[in-house]
């Protein structure tokens, strides 16, 4: 992966040389397009708030409430190993495969409405597709599993090896340490973009098992479906924001180097 930046590098060296305001303009629409994004991210997160209080005010046609929705799902699809569990907070649900619970939040676990209801099933689509990576191998989970740890590390370590590599660039001309910090940050770009396909498969697998069941049908499966759709564009303004991110780190070191 570095050496792939470099070789973008050494191209946009050449193109400096003939245009040299070239990486502050390209460095200004990275920012303009973090904002953008930024505001588009705000807005996604208020609809998001906006759907869910809306449908946390249609009751479940059963009467279920998100925990026990959340066992008889994963009791339909054989998955005996895992825990359904309450979470502190607001839409903090997550299922954790290490300790093998699904987590709901406070007004998931013990609400009986449509939008608990998706939420706490797309969590459960999550203990699902980890039952079925272990038994058949579901790619975009195991891709997303294996750059956890790396990710961890590189979304911490990142901002401080740019500025180091920044200094060091300063001083000596010498960006590879830039290049790594770079790298870091691609990394944690492609794991945005990885969970997407994770977070859309999860949501497909609850809305699924939802209509199959006969539990939720016409318009209550819309909202299902609604609730689930603007969640799913928080992961999307993320991943976008991840990219914007990375290019603008390519146009700051860029511009170090004319």
């Amino acid at each position: 992966m570095i050496d792939i930046l470099q070789s973008y590098y050494t191209y946009a060296d050449s193109v400096a040389a003939q245009s040299g305001f070239l990486s502050d303009i390209t460095t200004g629409g990275a920012t303009l397009l973090m904002v953008i994004i930024g505001v588009v991210g705000y807005f996604v997160q208020a609809r998001l708030q906006s759907v869910f209080k809306r449908y946390s005010a249609v009751a479940f046609p059963e009467g279920l409430t998100g925990a026990e929705l959340a066992e008889k799902m994963l009791r339909d699809h054989g998955i005996t190993d895992v825990k359904v569990t309450h979470t502190r907070g607001h839409l903090t649900d997550h299922f954790n495969p290490a300790t093998k619970t699904v987590n709901l939040s406070d007004s998931v676990y013990s609400s009986s409405s449509i939008a608990a209801a998706a939420v706490a099933c797309h969590e459960c689509g999550h203990a699902v597709q980890h039952a079925v990576q272990h038994a058949e191998g579901y790619a975009p989970l195991r891709l997303r599993s294996q750059l956890v740890p790396i990710v961890n590390f590189a979304s911490t370590a990142a901002t401080w090896v740019i500025v180091a590599g920044i200094a060091i660039l300063a001083s000596t001309n010498n960006a590879t340490v830039c290049w790594i910090g770079i790298a870091m940050i691609a990394t944690s770009a492609l794991f945005s973009i990885v969970t997407l396909p994770v977070e859309y498969n999860a949501s497909e697998r609850a809305l699924a098992w939802l209509q199959n069941t006969g539990y939720l049908k016409g318009n209550s499966i819309d909202g299902a479906r609604t609730s689930l759709r603007w969640a799913a564009r928080t992961y999307l303004v993320a991943a976008l924001s991840a990219i914007a991110t990375l290019i603008y780190y390519i146009a700051l070191i860029n511009s170090r180097r004319r």
